[in-house]
């Protein structure tokens, strides 16, 4: 029927049919090719529900890779197949590659890690709150992560990630922190070695000889050797090495001006390493400044708290368990204890003149021959007087001592100035 004139019966029918029914179908239904209906459709300007718009292109580039399939399915009113069909059409490349992430698998090796495995799914989406993302693309479940969400958590574990091992602009535009990071991993990294470098025999030599000479700290061997001092405490355990090394003079006191200049290295996300470079004090010097104002030595958290502040920002309010509360609070407690025995002491023995005349008889403890009263007691004892043997004064003790309490005093005095001049020699 090529080349037959078209009845108005035809036109019709095919206006009807094309909206519901495709070309292949109506081309059977009227007799005719789908050339020739297809042709006929373009010239009577019919519009099909499955002829792709350029709204529809528009859309399907826009959210190509940030939608997820069913519902750009849903929303153009078409199968996947079709979508799929289009896509390719336009030249949109993979869909999981398309949106503004990646997938965690490759952020991982961006960043010098490798291939993401079990610890780092517990060290960093676990105990670091990683921002991960999960993304379906047909029957694959794929853990993603976006860029922007990526680096607002990577601004908060800054010194978490060596960026010394992370190209420059391999995620897209860097944060502007970015670039003073990886000067300060890079510095850390020509410096010092990593842990998981392994030691050399050269270098187990070296550490021998260097701790046989008992003078050198951990913050002389650690520039010496290029490795950190928590790396060379855990070789030196490692290896049975009796020697150690000679402990630094950290009694000098902290000015204001060096805890400033301590908090302003902290905000540039410096190792500890480098800061006691800066500073002239060793590592673990700092570390324990560090934990002894905000609770822990993860720089990152202690960045947190400072925000813009300056030293002392931020820090946690000091509990009962911390070092330096835990002996007042409990030289309190225990005056409280003393007073309250006291009290209940003088209730129990109410009225009995004779108990302060006892040997028996002390204000904290009570009798301790375990009489009810004085009236019926079988245990008295008087108080005798004695002579100091220090300085021959008269006094009465209940304990049966050889110094009055002022030469006791002085005694305990003198034992402690002794002990702290015996420990400053060592």
């Amino acid at each position: 029927m090529n080349g037959v004139p078209w009845t108005q019966k035809e036109i019709t029918q095919l206006s009807e049919m094309h909206r519901n029914m495709p070309v292949p179908q109506i081309s059977r239904v009227l007799g005719r090719t789908e050339c020739s209906v297809r042709y006929k459709v373009n010239k009577l300007g019919l519009i099909s529900p499955w002829q792709w718009t350029k709204k529809d292109e528009i859309y399907l580039q826009e959210k190509w890779g940030t939608v997820s399939m069913d519902n750009l399915c849903k929303h153009l009113g078409r199968t996947k197949s079709a979508v799929m069909i289009r896509a390719s059409r336009l030249q949109l490349g993979p869909f999981l590659e398309a949106g503004e992430y990646i997938s965690l698998n490759q952020l991982s090796i961006a960043l010098g890690r490798g291939s993401i495995d079990s610890y780092k799914m517990i060290s960093w989406v676990k105990n670091r709150q990683f921002p991960l993302k999960t993304k379906k693309v047909n029957t694959t479940t794929w853990r993603i992560v976006y860029l922007d969400e990526f680096w607002e958590w990577a601004e908060k574990n800054r010194t978490f990630i060596d960026f010394s091992k992370v190209e420059e602009n391999i995620l897209g535009k860097e944060p502007a922190w970015v670039k003073e990071q990886r000067k300060a991993d890079v510095l850390k990294y020509i410096k010092y070695r990593t842990p998981k470098e392994p030691w050399s025999t050269a270098e187990d030599k070296r550490l021998i000889d260097y701790l046989q000479q008992y003078k050198y700290t951990y913050h002389e061997l650690s520039q010496m050797l290029g490795r950190t001092c928590g790396a060379i405490q855990r070789r030196v355990c490692d290896l049975d090495i009796k020697e150690r090394p000679v402990k630094a003079d950290n009694h000098n006191k902290w000015t204001a001006e060096e805890f400033e200049q301590l908090s302003d290295i902290i905000k540039t996300g410096s190792s500890y390493e480098l800061m006691a470079e800066i500073l002239g004090r060793s590592s673990k010097a700092l570390r324990g400044r560090v934990w002894q104002m905000y609770r822990t030595e993860n720089l990152d958290n202690v960045i947190s708290m400072i925000g813009a502040g300056s030293w002392g920002d931020g820090a946690p309010a000091p509990q009962v368990k911390h070092d330096f509360r835990r002996m007042p609070v409990k030289q309190d407690l225990t005056r409280l204890c003393q007073i309250l025995l006291i009290h209940r002491n003088e209730l129990d023995f109410d009225g009995y003149w004779q108990k302060d005349m006892c040997m028996h008889w002390y204000d904290i403890k009570g009798c301790t021959a375990k009489e009810s009263d004085c009236d019926s007691c079988k245990s008295f004892q008087r108080i005798k007087e004695q002579f100091c043997a220090q300085c021959g004064s008269s006094f009465y003790e209940r304990k049966q001592n050889r110094f009055c309490s002022g030469c006791r005093y002085s005694r305990k005095k003198q034992a402690q100035r002794r002990f702290a001049r015996l420990f400053a020699q060592d």
